[in-house]
């Protein structure tokens, strides 16, 4: 088997893997409800349900995995990089790119998915044992790997058989599935699993960002509460479904969970063990000449004699025996998902849904053998292609579902995202390679059927001024708060001429320029609207401002530019008449006679 890794990683001598397992069975002591039994196997306090999912479903394909354990001191946090003489073993720490993306996926998993728990520490124990924390961290600054990382071809030769998925374009085969990447995701499953981590407008496998963002989404799905013990054995095992598997990555997240510290990138050292070594069982060892084989009663090899004793007689050969017949291969069981031909489409048509919405029908496809027959108990699989946002119930873009007695899986209820456009939605037999059946979907934008001013202020201005008072309005679609719903703005002619007007009131761009046509303007959650500030230039008359959505609401809002009225000139009549003059309290004079 040749391995794509950097080098092929075999344990070098017998004393080696006696050593290892005696470091594992006191590793292991670190990890939550892992002890280890006397030969250094591992087990655990209650038992670890196993996921039923075949490889094809796993994140990679139950590939081979690196077994080092972490050593029995956890290092003490340390916020800054160093060098690995001075941080301590490079083993110890995460290459600083490397830990950046794992702290950055568990961010965006906390508000994308606050239920789930996710630590960063999980993703660096899976980056750990996947790939040895992409192989020392040798990645370049936006995360990618320097040449790729690809795992062993899933060819059923002692690993899954898993036919080719992606055409090669991840793996680089076109006959057999390679887990690929930092994270080892299989193309099969990075087809719905991926994710755009560093936001460069793809998802790819080889891309620590996009890596760690897509395993904790993966691991967070079916509802799981990482924080619950036996949700994260599950999230683990689905990862990779072995129970050594999951005892190791629980021993790293332990180890890591006490503390770590960051290292140059490139300076990581890989870890040496793997899960698909060849060598002697870890619970017997090697075995001495003359030991007895498990289950013999004989030593196998003969004792020497004794000096001076005669030699024994040479033993008669055997008769020869007569040639066995030759026994019979058993008999191959056909389960119902070999007997499936192809997929139909049972009865889904028009997967329309405004922005926000829930589609008010559901997926739903029947499998069927060559003659045309249901097929039951067959698992498909439900994936969301394409640049949209819609995703199944609980926010996943993949579902599976057994079809029932009518050959019949529904897909759990589509959420229309904010983005608005077609998307394809995919149905798959997993565990055979047929065609897959597509299904087209349209995201259309949110619509209002009315709309209306919140107040009824007379709206006017002086020429030159501006508009007292903003105009806000209320969209509803069927009586109810219509949010987040598109509107248009405009200053029109008139009500029969709907086009833009050149003189008039109008509202100022960002560099205080007059614009009198808004767009990209939305309702708020409670489907309100205040649009900016209106001004008026020296025209004066009557104005119309057109308000229009999505889905035909209209309406028209009069804006009025006046002079101001003049101070009226007072009434004569109502003037007060001229005072009488005071008579004087002088004593006259007499005239002279």
């Amino acid at each position: 088997m040749a391995a794509h890794f950097d080098r092929r990683l075999r344990k070098a001598a017998v004393t080696t893997t006696v050593a290892a397992v005696v470091v594992a069975a006191l590793s292991a002591s670190q990890a939550p409800d892992v002890t280890a039994d006397a030969h250094g196997r591992q087990t655990t306090a209650d038992k670890v349900p196993t996921p039923d999912a075949s490889s094809a479903e796993s994140a990679t394909g139950n590939s081979p995995y690196y077994t080092d354990l972490p050593p029995l001191n956890s290092p003490s946090p340390a916020p800054t990089i160093g060098t690995p003489a001075s941080r301590g073993p490079a083993e110890a720490g995460i290459p600083a790119t490397v830990l950046d993306a794992y702290k950055k996926a568990e961010s965006e998993l906390r508000r994308a998915k606050p239920g789930c728990n996710l630590p960063w520490q999980l993703l660096a124990a899976i980056g750990k044992v996947e790939s040895g924390q992409a192989r020392g961290g040798k990645v370049d600054a936006q995360g990618n790997t320097l040449g790729k990382i690809i795992g062993p071809q899933l060819d059923g030769n002692g690993f899954a058989l898993i036919k080719d998925t992606d055409n090669g374009v991840y793996d680089g085969n076109s006959r057999y599935d390679n887990a690929v990447g930092p994270m080892q995701f299989i193309p099969s499953t990075w087809a719905w699993a991926g994710r755009d981590g560093n936001a460069d407008g793809k998802d790819d496998p080889n891309n620590i960002y996009d890596a760690a963002l897509s395993a904790g989404h993966y691991l967070c799905r079916n509802g799981w509460d990482l924080s619950v013990q036996a949700d994260l054995n599950r999230a683990i095992l689905s990862y990779n479904n072995s129970q050594d598997y999951l005892h190791t990555v629980l021993s790293w997240l332990e180890h890591y969970r006490k503390g770590t510290h960051e290292i140059p990138d490139g300076t990581g050292t890989l870890p040496v063990g793997r899960s698909d070594d060849p060598g002697p069982s870890p619970s017997t060892g090697p075995k001495a000449p003359g030991a007895l084989a498990p289950g013999s009663t004989k030593p196998s090899t003969p004792p020497e004699s004794a000096p001076g004793s005669p030699s024994p007689k040479p033993p008669k050969p055997p008769k020869p025996s007569k040639p066995s017949k030759p026994t019979p291969p058993p008999p191959t069981t056909e389960t119902p998902t070999d007997t499936v031909h192809h997929l139909e489409n049972a009865g889904t048509a028009g997967l329309t849904a405004i922005a926000g919405d829930t589609f008010a029908q559901k997926i739903s496809a029947r499998a069927e053998t060559k003659a045309g027959q249901s097929v039951g108990k067959v698992r498909i699989r439900f994936t969301v292609l394409g640049d949209t946002d819609a995703t199944f119930t609980g926010g996943e873009k993949v579902a599976a579902v057994t079809t029932n007695a009518s050959g019949v899986a529904v897909a759990p209820a589509l959420v229309a995202g904010e983005k608005t456009g077609a998307f394809t939605v995919r149905a798959t037999v997993i565990g055979r390679t047929v065609a897959g059946l597509d299904y087209r979907a349209t995201v259309t934008e949110r619509v209002a059927d009315a709309l209306a001013r919140t107040g009824d202020t007379p709206l006017t201005c002086t020429p030159g001024g501006e508009f007292a008072d903003q105009v806000e309005v209320k969209a509803t679609h069927k009586g109810a708060a219509a949010d987040k719903v598109a509107v248009t703005a405009t200053l029109v002619k008139s009500v029969l001429d709907p086009t833009e007007s050149d003189q008039g009131p109008y509202f100022k761009d960002a560099a205080g320029k007059p614009v009198r046509t808004l767009t990209g303007l939305k309702t708020d959650a409670k489907g309100l609207l205040k649009l900016p500030k209106l001004y008026a230039d020296d025209t004066t008359g009557t104005f119309l401002l057109r308000l229009t959505t999505a889905g035909g609401a209209a309406l028209n809002v009069q804006l009025k530019v006046a002079e101001a009225a003049p101070e009226p000139s007072p009434d004569p009549s109502t003037e007060a008449p001229e005072a009488s003059p005071t008579p004087s309290t002088e004593p006259s004079t007499a005239p002279e006679a």
